[in-house]
């Protein structure tokens, strides 16, 4: 399969699944691929081939959007975030809650994968925060399509690759080595609950002081969906509450409903 070909094809299909071309261009390859091994199951030629059996068999679109959906992870990704989390964002809606006199912080982890984000939040709140506000417990909502993705969080074994940006006296008393794996403990399962969701037609009830939505629905779908998603998000935030997006996205123009916060990139405030 020539690479302008299966371009050529994807600048076809996303905008038929949401899909914008622009958040695929860097990572294209890997859906390519997926699509070049998907031809072999099918016993087709070419993607021109691939085309015309999805006009005549409108169920291989959600095999298509399966073979669409990326999946880049790993433990404390883009760490200036969560320097920015630790510092600024997370203290303040400690001090917030407290002065409601609630007893929890609510997070909400869309596109968590095999759980690095969520696991990493969850270490965070433990070593860096936790002992400023022992009243205070952090319930993490983690949420993705991928159900063997989430098989892998819940068992919660990573190579040590993953987990080589986390802080080295975090990960030596919260992994135990079984290998070539790092596991976490017990304690750290049990923190997060792990949902199979697709955002695009669910997501879990809410309020939450934070939502983390990076590298996912600011990048790889188009405007009016964004859009939507981005409602969806913020009726389930409390006032003041906080977005992070990934470090390479921005919300959609003219909306109204969150600002920057405070200065801080990749990061707004519910208004």
């Amino acid at each position: 399969m020539r690479d302008t070909e299966c371009i050529e094809f994807l600048q076809w299909c996303l905008p038929h699944m949401s899909m914008r071309w622009v958040g695929f261009r860097r990572v294209h390859k890997q859906v390519c691929k997926r699509l070049q091994r998907r031809l072999r199951e099918l016993g087709l030629v070419d993607l021109k081939a691939y085309r015309r059996y999805l006009e005549q068999h409108r169920v291989e679109w959600h095999t298509l959007d399966h073979l669409c959906q990326i999946t880049i992870s790993r433990f404390y990704r883009d760490r200036v975030v969560f320097g920015q989390l630790s510092d600024e964002v997370l203290p303040e809606l400690a001090e917030r809650a407290l002065s409601h006199a609630r007893t929890e912080l609510r997070c909400w982890s869309i596109g968590c994968a095999s759980g690095e984000e969520p696991y990493s939040l969850a270490l965070l709140w433990h070593f860096a925060l936790a002992p400023h506000y022992p009243s205070l417990r952090l319930e993490i909502c983690a949420s993705d399509i991928n159900t063997q993705l989430l098989a892998r969080a819940a068992k919660a074994c990573f190579s040590a690759g993953s987990i080589k940006a986390l802080p080295p006296d975090w990960s030596a008393q919260a992994f135990a080595q079984r290998g070539q794996l790092y596991c976490l403990k017990p304690m750290w399962r049990d923190a997060i609950e792990f949902i199979e969701q697709d955002i695009r037609h669910a997501q879990p009830p809410g309020p939450f002081d934070l939502i983390l939505c990076r590298n996912l629905v600011f990048t790889y779908y188009d405007d009016p969906l964004q859009r939507r998603l981005l409602d969806a998000m913020a009726a389930r935030l409390r006032p003041g509450a906080a977005l992070v997006v990934g470090a390479h996205e921005a919300l959609p123009a003219r909306q109204s409903s969150f600002q920057p916060w405070d200065g801080l990139r990749f990061i707004y405030r519910k208004a």
